[in-house]
């Protein structure tokens, strides 16, 4: 599954450590999830997509 969190996270203007804090994880984590390597649980997805003011689908991309 692909992801657009990076391009959406830079659009905030939030970097991947705020992200990070806001969403209670690491920025290790955040970076996992940036490059594909890691799937987040729904709970984080809903988080993130709360964060970054769009809907799940719009972050991650379903091949």
């Amino acid at each position: 599954m692909k992801n657009n969190i990076k391009q959406l996270r830079k659009d905030k203007g939030l970097r991947q450590e705020d992200m990070a804090v806001l969403l209670n994880v690491s920025r290790q984590t955040i970076i996992a999830i940036e490059n594909n390597k890691y799937n987040p649980t729904l709970e984080l997805a809903m988080k993130m997509a709360r964060l970054l003011d769009t809907t799940i689908e719009e972050l991650f991309i379903l091949e």
